[in-house]
């Protein structure tokens, strides 16, 4: 049995997963939609499929599940009609960009009888389940530090409208507060500094998150940063050791005082398994066929969307501390 499945957003992460989903023979790919008729044209003609100029004729074109590539504000329309249709969904992060919006998908999602996945690609890199390994090998997470930087807001122009991202913490900083719930558990509290530097929106932030059993992460995160490596790191501390992931590259690991530093180094893998992208892709459409759960389910994404709420309700509010959940 295949699942046919439709794409929307022919851009970047939609031309991302498209390639990995040709490449799968439980798959056949009805169709792609963009709000901009000639991207939808270009990406069917890479992939061999049939352009829709409307998202609705993608929906009822008879697909099994399909893929939401499109700007971060625009997730939550596509997804609640996807999923009170039945079909099942793979949503790019973010979840949504307001608690509100990731309610309803929460809620939607809890009573369809369709699938629910969200694009948390980290969790499935080789560098962070290196660090998940860690851990379950015994590395107690005493402290952890972690950052993602970006270089440079000002490219593509698009990024700095908040129409569009929904704000700079649902860009890219998600993917980092997700992977540090899934590597430490529940966050408990938040307290977070924001402020508008360099551009028009907040876009540096120091934050301190505790997490259940009072383990607790510092984490920051700016827009201007340039690219110097890693511009990505987490960083988890215990008991006279350490392990910490550069980018999606290579993880050192220090096992302890006058032992051997090893280093592992994951460049040399393709792309699309380097930075996880084919890993959920290929759990996602094992869900769709029954025979896993979702990777990132709709609970998972949910708190993801609460972190980010209350990093910048904490940050609204001369940095109080706010618990978790809101």
């Amino acid at each position: 049995m295949q699942v046919r499945v439709g794409i929307v957003g022919a851009g970047h992460m939609g031309q991302t997963h498209a390639a990995i989903l040709k490449e799968d023979a439980r798959v056949e790919i009805v169709g792609v939609a963009d709000f901009v008729a000639t991207k939808a044209e270009a990406l069917a003609v890479d992939i061999g499929t049939r352009p829709f100029h409307d998202v609705d004729q993608l929906l009822n074109a008879g697909i099994d599940a399909i893929y939401v590539a499109t700007p971060n504000t625009r997730h939550v329309e596509v997804v609640l009609r996807a999923l009170e249709q039945g079909i099942h969904v793979f949503s790019e992060k973010p979840m949504a960009t307001s608690l509100d919006g990731a309610r309803q998908i929460r809620d939607t999602a809890r009573v369809s009888k369709a699938v629910y996945q969200v694009g948390h690609n980290r969790r499935f890199a080789p560098v962070y389940t290196a660090l998940k390994r860690s851990i379950a090998e015994g590395l107690t997470p005493y402290l952890t530090n972690a950052k993602q930087n970006d270089g440079d807001w000002f490219n593509p122009p698009w990024i700095t409208d908040l129409s569009l991202t929904g704000g700079f913490l649902y860009e890219s900083s998600v993917h980092v507060l997700d992977v540090l719930c899934w590597l430490l558990g529940e966050p408990v509290s938040v307290q977070a500094r924001a402020k508008a530097n360099v551009y028009d929106v907040l876009n540096d932030f120091a934050i301190l998150i505790t997490f259940e059993g009072d383990r607790f992460a510092v984490f920051s995160s700016s827009a201007h940063a340039s690219w110097g490596y890693p511009f990505e790191q987490v960083e988890i501390v215990g008991d006279h050791a350490f392990v910490r992931s550069e980018e999606l590259d290579r993880v050192v690991h220090s096992p302890g005082l006058e032992r051997e530093i090893n280093i592992v180094d994951y460049r040399h893998l393709p792309h699309a398994v380097k930075w996880g992208y084919q890993a959920e892709d290929a759990l996602f459409i094992g869900a769709c066929l029954g025979k896993n759960p979702p990777a990132v389910d709709v609970e998972a994404a949910y708190k993801s969307i609460e972190l980010c709420e209350a990093c910048y309700l904490s940050a609204a509010n001369g940095a109080a501390q706010i618990t978790l959940p809101l």
